[in-house]
């Protein structure tokens, strides 16, 4: 069963859509990281680590279960013929992650894409949209930042020809204790959901953050070859 939170009436649950090696060696990625600081990393998250110390990444979605609606933070890698797929260990599971959770993509009510990356927005079209009665969150900086092709084709288009795209700029209420954050960096129109209830919270990163040994050490600046392929200008970002 996948895991779960609650915060009152709210609860996040996390949905595992796959896992796999990152391309990039870590201590390439993050080059003023020292070993002391890897281990304080992966301590505290020794899942992200295999046994002979690459950087396992996992591939993460969340609900988020508010009375009789759903959220759905991010779609994963996709299917086997996903744009995720040059490069991800496709296909992923969600759709059986959230039949466990209980959740039939017909009933999610909104989509929050937290960025345009592929291992994000795997299951959002699956020729047509996987979630046919969801409105879809999308900052519009980053719709103008990715302007390719592909994803015009597979993910864009549909979506607009659904009407179920919604593209938003800045932060956004979704539901009572439901929030659409603006969190720029990562991409352009990068966003986070943050679940508050009373004074407790949970911030639903997306890509925000990619790895522990960000918090662990903060001040690091990354170097990753992702960011410069796939994840577009940085200095353009802030």
């Amino acid at each position: 069963m996948p895991v779960t939170h609650d915060l009152g009436p709210l609860t996040v649950v996390a949905l595992h859509d796959g896992e796999g090696t990152f391309f990039q060696p870590r201590q390439e990625a993050f080059p003023q990281v020292n070993r002391e600081l890897w281990a304080r990393a992966d301590e505290r998250d020794p899942g992200a680590v295999t046994a002979d110390s690459q950087w396992l990444l996992r591939f993460r979605c969340f609900a988020v279960r508010h009375g009789d609606r759903v959220t759905l933070v991010d779609t994963g890698i996709g299917p086997a013929d996903s744009l995720a797929a040059s490069w991800a260990p496709v296909p992923g599971r969600l759709p059986e992650e959230l039949a466990a959770a209980g959740i039939d993509p017909a009933g999610v009510d909104t989509v929050v894409l937290s960025h345009l990356h592929t291992d994000h927005i795997g299951w959002a079209v699956v020729g047509t949209p996987y979630f046919p009665n969801a409105t879809y969150l999308l900052q519009r900086a980053d719709a103008e930042a990715f302007d390719r092709p592909e994803l015009r084709d597979r993910l864009i288009r549909p979506l607009t020809e659904s009407g179920q795209l919604r593209l938003i700029e800045g932060d956004v209420p979704i539901a009572a204790g439901v929030t659409a954050i603006a969190t720029p960096g990562h991409t352009p129109g990068h966003q986070s959901v943050l679940v508050e209830y009373g004074s407790r919270q949970t911030l639903i990163t997306g890509d925000l953050l990619v790895h522990m040994v960000q918090l662990v050490a903060p001040r690091r600046r990354t170097r990753t070859r992702w960011i410069r392929r796939r994840r577009g200008t940085p200095e353009r970002s802030c």
